[in-house]
């Protein structure tokens, strides 16, 4: 499986022994997967890709206009994650400034004030782990811009649906997806090196795959970490194309 990025679109390709290209783009987390024939060329998949990219998009949109059943209503007792482990929420109603509070015993506080509902609470947990992904990635930007040898100008945190970060090569800036704050620190490190190492190479290939394993050996373990899914999280939804 290699990763080929097309206008800004993130394409895993797979190669088989099939005749033609088949698409399947995944509604659980707007993931494109190609099956490719085994002697077809990068270029004639990225022709493809490109030729295909309308039915590609109508797909994703029509997935992300789809309503999805609420999996969490942020009440006590729910299971919540940060930093790759799993706690159990407490939600503590009082008058007051609302904030959240991590303790190791495996329980995570959310004092709202009395009578707010899911959405505001929810809120006041993004706050949280957006808080605590600002405090995380400075030091590991120190630490891997000097070993990669490359300076962002600029990096930010956003909900994103379908990726874990974005770079913007000419704006020398990237994007992490919040959602990090609920993996492990290895995970959050890994999108780093890999936004990172985007600014030495711009595409998937194997000059990109060669940096990574230089500086990141084990960054594949990492990789199927970040994007294993519970069947919770999962729903087997999806659409083919064959060309």
């Amino acid at each position: 499986m290699v990763e080929i990025l097309v206008d800004d679109l993130l394409v895993d390709v797979a190669r088989k022994a099939v005749k033609h290209l088949s698409f399947r783009v995944y509604a659980s987390n707007g993931q494109v997967r190609i099956a490719a024939p085994l002697r077809m060329s990068e270029r004639a998949i990225r022709l493809a890709i490109a030729e295909k990219m309308e039915w590609i998009k109508r797909h994703l949109a029509k997935f992300a206009d789809q309503p999805r059943k609420t999996l969490q209503e942020i009440v006590s007792g729910e299971s919540h994650h940060f930093l790759g482990k799993q706690y159990e929420l407490n939600v503590i109603e009082r008058k007051g400034r609302p904030h959240v509070h991590a303790h190791e015993t495996g329980v995570i506080d959310l004092i709202v004030r009395p009578g707010v509902g899911s959405d505001q609470r929810e809120q006041v947990l993004e706050r949280w782990y957006r808080d605590e992904l600002k405090a995380l990635i400075p030091p590991l930007l120190e630490k891997w811009q000097p070993l990669i040898g490359v300076q962002v100008a600029d990096w930010g945190i956003k909900k994103m649906k379908t990726r874990w970060g974005t770079c913007n090569i000419t704006a020398r800036r990237i994007w992490l997806s919040l959602e990090l704050a609920k993996k492990s620190i290895h995970c959050l490190e890994y999108i780093i090196v890999h936004e990172l190492v985007h600014l030495l190479e711009r595409y998937h290939n194997a000059r990109f795959h060669g940096f990574m394993d230089r500086f990141m050996p084990v960054w594949r373990l990492h990789k199927e970490e970040l994007n294993s899914l519970s069947p919770k999280q999962a729903p087997k939804q999806e659409h083919r194309a064959c060309s």
